[in-house]
């Protein structure tokens, strides 16, 4: 017989319990729904909803569930479909008949929401925590490459000589700003859906605020229709991860890009590339490939949510157990990925000679010889067309801009001397972008200290909000 059986007079279809039931994924949440319970009837018990000796006596059974569970010793069965009336079936074949007043004054409905925050904000700090050690890589191979030139590039065709570290940095920054949305989000997570009850609320006089004292929630979520009914905090979830997913998969092309023959940029280490079936030779970057098609499957998932929600009526549809399975995956996508990358950012052999060497060998300080003309008094667009008459006599004589003669230049302009040597080197160009944010030395040195501030902050937030969380372990 169903815990909510009594008014149905034959026994489920067991296809219906097949197809309905969520037990198969949603058992990720057993430890998650039993605190969110243990929080509860501590409730009960404070408002004298049910005698304090009930409450004991269901505690006591609820850590006796907790522990088998984590054992791989109860059996959960999609004859009870989902964790929560598994956990209560455990617990009142622990403790008889008592177990069921735990569920006084809340619903599944309210239940399900807040075990879902409560997994979710645990996931939030790991995650935070994982992006900080990947930027501590980027920043720790930025610091080794201070003085490593490269080429930069738009249209993947060479542009502007840049540092190393400058390229590193930008994804530093990138991750930055997925902690930010990642730290913002938290908070509206952390608010205690519980005592919404099935959608409006609850005839008992339970006491919110202090279950959501207990869970370390920042407050509750005030509308109980809305406590229920939305999934907005699992879409801003999703989408944070979809950012997240999105630099690195950028990055892990510019990896496959680099790590070529064709680039020969930087050597990834043996121990995360893999290699052939068939051919001896080859060390494929997969671990950089499979991050990068992993981006469409968490994208999946955010559209996959939005489209579940779009049509639904306040409050709770059973559609709405759509709701986890990506999440989930989502969650343990993201977490393997920047659980990947940071070691294999910090083993990656910079090929240096090699970026030098390719700079040296390209048109990327052209943009510096009209800019040279223009601080001659020539107007940019004469100067643009002068230079790009070098660049093509260049081509023609298959050379380069530094081995022009003095005479070669001034057969384009009278107005270029013998310092356009000095101007035309890799180094004075990369360090002429002596601007906040540009790939000067000193700037990039600037920009390094800057993340070394905001690296130590977010680790002082992931302690504060480990501490919120840490009721769960």
């Amino acid at each position: 017989m169903k815990l909510w059986g009594g008014r149905f007079t034959k026994p489920t279809n067991e296809l219906v319990d097949e197809y309905t039931a969520s037990i198969s994924f949603d058992q990720k949440l057993a430890q998650y729904d039993i605190q969110g319970s243990l929080a509860h009837v501590e409730m009960l018990a404070k408002c004298e909803i049910i005698p304090a000796k009930d409450a004991e006596e269901i505690k006591k059974g609820l850590k006796i569930v907790a522990e088998k569970i984590k054992a791989g010793e109860a059996e959960l069965t999609e004859v009870n479909e989902d964790i929560h009336m598994n956990v209560e079936k455990l617990l009142i074949d622990e403790v008889g008949a008592v177990g069921g007043k735990l569920h006084t004054g809340r619903s599944r409905n309210d239940q399900v929401a807040l075990d879902m925050r409560l997994y979710l904000r645990d996931s939030l700090v790991t995650l935070v925590e994982l992006l900080t050690k990947l930027q501590e890589a980027l920043l720790e191979q930025a610091q080794s490459n201070l003085d490593t030139i490269l080429p930069g590039y738009t249209h993947l065709q060479r542009a502007q000589p840049v540092l190393f570290a400058h390229h590193m940095m930008a994804y530093v920054s990138m991750f930055e700003r997925d902690i930010e949305r990642i730290q913002d989000s938290f908070k509206r997570v952390n608010r205690s859906p519980l005592g919404a009850g099935a959608l409006a609320g609850t005839t008992f006089p339970i006491d919110r605020e202090y279950v959501a004292e207990k869970l370390n929630f920042d407050g509750v979520v005030e509308n109980s229709l809305d406590a229920v009914s939305d999934r907005d905090f699992v879409v801003e979830f999703l989408s944070n991860a979809s950012l997240s997913i999105m630099h690195l998969s950028r990055l892990s092309e510019e990896l496959v890009q680099w790590s070529s023959a064709e680039f020969n940029f930087v050597e990834l280490d043996d121990a995360f590339c893999t290699g052939s079936s068939m051919m001896p030779q080859k060390k494929n970057p997969d671990v950089a490939e499979l991050v990068r098609g992993k981006s469409g499957r968490v994208y999946g998932h955010l559209i996959g949510m939005l489209t579940t929600l779009k049509g639904l009526p306040i409050a709770y549809n059973k559609d709405m157990q759509e709701d986890k399975e990506g999440m989930f995956d989502t969650v343990e996508t993201l977490k393997g990925a920047l659980a990947l990358f940071a070691p294999m950012i910090a083993t990656m052999e910079v090929k240096k000679d090699n970026m030098y060497e390719a700079v040296a060998k390209d048109f990327s300080n052209a943009t510096d010889l009209a800019d040279y003309l223009v601080n001659k008094d020539l107007p940019f667009r004469e100067a643009h067309a002068v230079v790009g008459q070098v660049v093509l006599h260049c081509i023609q004589e298959n050379i380069y801009l530094l081995d022009l003669s003095i005479a070669d230049f001034r057969n384009f302009s009278k107005l270029i001397e013998e310092d356009i040597y000095d101007v035309l080197a890799p180094r004075a160009v990369v360090n002429a972008r002596d601007v906040v944010g540009g790939t000067a030395r000193n700037r990039v040195a600037d920009q390094m200290t800057q993340a070394d501030k905001r690296l130590s902050e977010s680790k002082s937030w992931i302690e504060i909000h480990a501490k919120k969380v840490n009721v769960l372990k």
